[in-house]
């Protein structure tokens, strides 16, 4: 059993650790807020670029440029995995992982060649592990401040849009964490190259008109793709952070929680402690005091 002095320093050491535990908390919450509405404010430029594509792209039929329709070929995939450059975040990272594991794990079962390039540090410990000669590079937002990640998206896009026209890889999938409330991230996987609109895009009712387009829709699009991908790895960056802050202060709320339980446990052992050495003290004295 435990001394009363050991009790006592476990005490200390929990408390300790709650303070942190809720400054954490208290941090991610005040960043949650800011994350939350720039990820929100973001969202309706994107899937308006989303649907200006799914229109453009519907009225080139089969043609256009490579970025949309392909290169022919698909045996050579990019995964782009997107996680925090920190921990303490409960699974968000974890299920992000797990996600990009079982996409790699489908393509190599399919025969195809998989490229691994990782965005944020944890992803990359995570799956250096397994994939490390599959690894194509790794992108750092550690300097990113304040979700300004503007500068890292367009660099991410260049990146991206010159590999695919160097032969570097045929599909190039986003792997992150969709933001939806405080309590909800959702793993994702998108595919920017070739670029395809998301899944439930709104469309553009014309109205029965027809546009005419100058210089062509071919010319438009070969401006609007590589816009197109950069505005979608923007969206991810701002969604995952939000995802990030949120999954954070979660975590960290219930590690408060959890450390307040602990302590009030480890009172009662050593009160107990404290009262049963109370009552071997006295029963000391008492047999002493009737022995003499």
């Amino acid at each position: 059993m435990p001394s009363l002095k050991d009790l006592k320093n476990r005490i200390g050491s929990v408390k300790s650790t709650q303070k942190i535990t809720k400054a954490m908390q208290l941090v991610a919450a005040a960043k949650l807020k800011r994350a939350q509405d720039a990820a929100t404010a973001a969202r309706p430029y994107a899937e308006r670029l989303a649907a200006v594509l799914a229109n453009l792209a519907a009225t080139t039929g089969q043609g256009g440029p490579k970025l949309l329709t392909g290169n022919g070929s698909d045996q050579t995939h990019l995964i782009v995995v997107m996680t925090a450059e920190r921990g303490l975040a409960g699974g968000f990272n974890a299920y992000v992982a797990k996600l990009a594991r079982q996409k790699i794990q489908q393509l190599q079962s399919e025969g195809k060649t998989v490229k691994v390039l990782t965005i944020g540090k944890k992803g990359r410990e995570v799956l250096a592990r397994e994939y490390s000669a599959q690894f194509a590079g790794h992108i750092s937002l550690a300097d990113v401040k304040s979700n300004n990640f503007t500068d890292a998206a367009l660099s991410v896009g260049q990146m991206l849009t010159k590999g695919f026209e160097n032969g570097e890889f045929d599909v190039a999938t986003l792997i992150y964490s969709q933001f939806k409330n405080v309590l909800s991230q959702v793993p994702t996987a998108q595919q920017l190259i070739p670029a395809t609109a998301p899944a439930g895009a709104p469309a553009i009712d014309l109205g029965g008109a027809q546009y005419i387009y100058e210089p062509s829709e071919e010319a438009i699009l070969e401006t609007l793709l590589p816009r197109y991908i950069n505005t979608q790895i923007l969206s991810a960056m701002l969604e995952s952070s939000a995802g990030e802050q949120a999954s954070r202060m979660t975590a960290m709320d219930n590690a408060t929680r959890n450390a307040k339980d602990l302590i009030k446990a480890l009172n009662l052992k050593y009160n107990r402690a404290r009262q049963a050495q109370i009552t071997k003290e006295l029963i000391e004295i008492i047999s002493g005091a009737e022995a003499l």
